[in-house]
């Protein structure tokens, strides 16, 4: 029993707070200084982080990404962020399940996104048409039948700005922007915004845990290995000084949050 419950802690080490969105290109957002590469596009040019060309519409923000297709690039040529700590580590759930994002296109085309665990496996991604040309449209993607699916962790999105089977006559230039909202306007920003942090780590006598931009209750558990619950405290500092040397779980419920963090005790 012990060890199936500690499956199932481990299971839950979801780094929700890891995820980095919205994802707006605006300075101190995100996505701006990310590492985006792109793919199957003939030649390659690189993602382009520039002024919004048409701030008169839905999307005032200032700055987008440009993605520009080119006629010999493959229907599915795109861009990736790097894994792991550009959009960060975590799990489809209710609340980050519905994914949207703002597209300017001068042509009907498919736009996918998919997102990929770190050993680069991945369910297909989901594409939908835009239906406005030359001129600024969001569009959302539902990926609640994901969660729970492999890959459980995702640390990589992917974006597909024109993905066209038919072939194009020309080169595209796609600007997109604000996936998963605005800093303003997102569904998730107080799931993703906040900021766990659990230090030091490895430790030796005290646990200092701390999140960025919440205020409330905190409930806090450690289990060791076993999944024997050595230690519990609502409080943000916790001597483990005592404990043996070796790996513990922390699990830390905030808000309607439950977090799992592996630490080191020295």
């Amino acid at each position: 029993m012990k060890y199936i419950f500690i499956q199932v802690l481990l299971s839950l080490t979801i780094f929700t707070f890891a995820q980095n969105v919205p994802i707006d290109f605006e300075l101190g957002g995100n996505g701006l200084n990310w590492t985006w590469t792109t793919f199957e596009n003939d030649t390659n040019p690189p993602l382009e982080i520039v002024e919004n060309p048409d701030a008169s519409g839905i999307n005032t923000s200032s700055r987008v990404a440009k993605f520009t297709a080119l006629q010999l690039g493959e229907p599915w040529a795109g861009c990736e962020s790097m894994h792991g700590s550009d959009i960060g580590s975590f799990s489809f759930n209710n609340s980050n399940c519905t994914v949207s994002i703002m597209i300017w296109k001068s042509v009907i085309s498919d736009v996918g996104i998919k997102f990929v665990d770190a050993t680069s496996a991945a369910q297909p991604e989901i594409k939908i048409a835009n239906t406005l040309v030359n001129q600024w449209e969001e569009i959302i993607f539902d990926f609640s039948s994901r969660i729970g699916v492999y890959p459980i962790t995702k640390d990589q999105i992917v974006i597909f700005p024109d993905f066209d089977l038919g072939g194009r006559t020309q080169d595209n230039i796609i600007y997109f922007d604000n996936i998963y909202g605005t800093s303003t306007n997102t569904g998730v920003e107080n799931d993703y915004k906040s900021d766990l942090v659990i230090s030091p780590n490895p430790v030796k006598d005290l646990l200092n845990i701390s999140i960025a931009n919440f205020s409330g209750n905190l409930d806090i558990q450690i289990f060791d290995l076993a999944g024997v619950l050595v230690a519990s405290s609502k409080k943000s500092k916790i001597n483990i000084e005592s404990f043996a040397k070796g790996i513990y779980l922390v699990k830390v419920v905030y808000g309607n949050v439950t977090n799992v963090v592996k630490i080191i005790k020295d």
